[in-house]
């Protein structure tokens, strides 16, 4: 699903829903803000990797690519603990 797809539909489902809190709907932003952030972070540390894979197999030097790592996996860190949070969300919901 596209992100406007996901969206959309998530905007209709709340918009169906009339028991959810105002609380519930803030979280609920602050998540797919925190996921609109890290997507520019995996893009920033993708291109960061690509650049020094690419340095490297012109037998350049590559001295940044640990850091480059390391960027790499907060960010998909942090892209598991939203998915947790939304995870966790919509089985609160269910029960």
């Amino acid at each position: 699903m596209s992100v406007a797809g996901f969206l959309a539909h998530s905007a209709l489902a709340a918009a169906r829903d009339q028991a959810r809190t105002a609380a519930a709907i803030a979280t609920e932003r602050d998540i797919l803000t925190a996921l609109f952030g890290v997507r520019r972070q995996l893009g920033w540390a993708g291109s960061n990797v690509n650049q020094a894979v690419k340095a490297l197999n012109s037998a350049a030097d590559a001295p940044h690519f640990a850091a480059a790592l390391a960027d790499l996996q907060r960010a998909a860190q942090a892209v598991q603990r939203a998915a947790d949070r939304v995870a966790n969300g919509q089985e609160e919901q269910a029960a």
